[in-house]
């Protein structure tokens, strides 16, 4: 079998004028990155103002596992598959970070025969959007630290300063640093730390601003810190939210690409679930909204985190709803749910799959408790058995959720004609009126009991001593009156990573509570999730190389 990047190496990809032309973009709308990319004009949305909003179908997932859900591959498998029954379709994606390509992960385009290209770009350095992130974030970084440096006039307390430098690779060496030192030209000595790109709130603000007006505004509303008279400092205090959005001029437009059977994909914006909201820009869904009938889009992680950070935060941002939702799982990562180790996937245990079966069912039902109508897609692996197949389709029927087993990985769009067929009924029929999971306007301890009951299973949440005191701050501050985004590990319900299946009798521990002012919501930090990862034994780096032609190898 062919490995991703040499799939999407002998693929012949179409001139993205073509696929722009394909569905409805006029040439001066688009500023081409070569022959197979492009960014999109934000005019057009000017443009196709009047123009009916296509359907969205939201694709979310079981709890991780390392074993893998291939969330992404559904997603493009499913609009690959749509458009071959005759549906107009657009698919509509998060951006990779260097991060996760360099170490664990590999590539992060889709897999097999469902990916978007071309794949080498979008993972490395792309149309520059990570970087112009990345820069506007150290631009406040460095204007912080100037603005003490040159006499202080707004009392910054140093101490409280929240603003973090980043990059956008893994690297735990910078997790907690002192800067300033080499004497007073260097400026003042004063601890700090480095988040991965995808983590800043520039990322977040991105996201989910609908303008490049609304994201220069939202600059201006990020809270940097406190002073020495424990008042929040914001960034138009500092007068630089203009340069930030200069530097955000290119990355604010949403970039076109294909899938490897032409389908239009939109790829803008990459926050992290188990961080940040886990979603694609606002823009991007908004863009594919007008120019395809059907859009697919998906929600990092499973549907405890992604899901209901889409539902909670950029639908409510976004004045957008799915009309459909569709949940992937995968046999194996079922089995370890059910307790069988990592190693031992590949044999066959109908026990196990029937054990596991409690994730699904959970996420299942906590996608129905926003009112949405539901398809599970199995994401069939080749060691899946016919016995543990068919024990987890009677499963489902008996729970009583529509079901389809595709193999969009193997087969591409071929392999998920079944999944689209019951998506484009499911939507034909959908039309779900917009439902949060909590009231904004709730005290901060309440919207973060609402999920950790309703979402996760659990009990209730305690407050350290130090999250309370920061709620405290906020509420005097007036700045608690936002959707809540809980930073937890991705691998269990609850916070604690090896509570696998539908763990209960457990309770969330809120570390702490700080406010994303300018993105529009409080982040409430749980166990110890890292925002800065780190590389493991052997990074994923070790098998890449170039040769003399440029053909790239190893990248997934």
């Amino acid at each position: 079998m062919y490995s991703d990047i040499e799939i999407a190496q002998a693929n012949q990809m179409e001139p993205i004028t073509k696929i722009a032309d394909k569905c409805g973009i006029l040439p001066e709308e688009l500023e081409q990155y070569g022959h197979y990319k492009a960014k999109v004009s934000l005019d057009i949305l000017k443009r196709l103002k009047d123009r009916p909003d296509g359907k969205l179908v939201l694709v979310t997932a079981i709890t991780p596992t390392p074993a893998g859900e291939g969330k992404s591959t559904t997603s493009i498998g499913l609009a690959q598959a749509l458009n071959k029954i005759g549906k107009n379709t657009v698919v509509a994606l998060r951006e990779p970070s260097l991060g996760p390509v360099f170490g664990i992960k590999g590539g992060a385009a889709g897999g097999g025969y469902a990916q978007v290209v071309p794949m080498d770009d979008i993972n490395l350095h792309f149309t520059g959007d990570m970087h112009a992130i990345t820069a506007a974030n150290n631009l406040l970084s460095a204007m912080i630290d100037n603005h003490v440096h040159q006499g202080n006039e707004l009392n910054i307390d140093v101490r409280q300063i929240s603003w973090r430098r980043v990059m956008d690779m893994n690297d735990r060496a910078l997790r907690q640093v002192v800067v300033g030192l080499g004497g007073k030209v260097c400026g003042f000595p004063r601890e700090d730390g480095f988040m991965i790109t995808v983590a800043s709130e520039i990322m977040a603000a991105l996201c989910l601003a609908t303008s490049l007006e609304d994201l220069k505004e939202r600059f201006g509303r990020i809270v940097i810190g406190s002073n020495l008279s424990g008042d929040p400092v914001y960034v138009h205090q500092l007068g630089c939210e203009g340069a930030m959005a200069l530097l955000m001029k290119d990355a604010i437009k949403p970039n076109l690409v294909q899938t490897l059977e032409h389908t239009p994909a939109v790829v803008h914006g990459g926050p992290f679930a188990n961080i940040a909201h886990g979603c694609n820009s606002i823009l991007a869904t908004k863009l594919a909204l007008k120019l395809g009938d059907i859009v697919v889009t998906e929600a990092g992680f499973g549907a405890d985190l992604g899901a209901e950070k889409f539902l909670d935060i950029k639908c409510h941002y976004g004045d957008i709803f799915p009309n459909a939702v569709v949940v992937v799982a995968t046999i194996r990562a079922l089995k370890m749910h059910g307790g069988v180790k990592k190693q031992d996937l590949n044999e066959e245990n109908v026990a196990a799959v029937d054990a596991g079966f409690v994730n699904l069912a959970k996420q299942v039902e906590n996608i129905r408790g926003y009112g949405l109508p539901v398809l599970v897609a199995i994401n069939k692996f080749s060691s899946d058995t016919q016995a543990e197949v068919d024990l987890l389709l009677k499963k489902c029927n008996e729970y009583g959720v529509d079901v389809s087993l595709n193999e969009c990985w193997e087969k591409g769009g071929d392999g998920g004609i079944d999944m689209a067929k019951q998506v484009a009924a499911i939507i034909e029929k959908s039309d779900v009126p917009a439902k949060m999971m909590y009231d904004v306007n709730e005290t901060i301890p309440a919207k973060i009991t609402h999920i950790v009951q309703k979402i996760y299973g659990g009990d209730g949440v305690e407050f350290t001593a130090n999250a309370k005191k920061q709620i405290a701050q906020l509420e005097a501050w007036g700045l608690d009156k936002l959707p809540v985004c809980i930073a937890k590990t991705q691998y269990s319900l609850s916070d604690n990573p090896d509570l696998l299946g539908a763990p209960s009798n457990f309770t969330i521990n809120v570390q702490d509570v700080r406010v994303a002012n300018g993105a529009g919501f409080i982040v409430c930090r749980t166990s110890n999730i890292m925002v800065m990862p780190g590389l493991p034994k052997a990074p994923a780096a070790l098998k890449m190389d170039i040769d003399t032609d440029g053909k790239i190898t190893g990248l997934f």
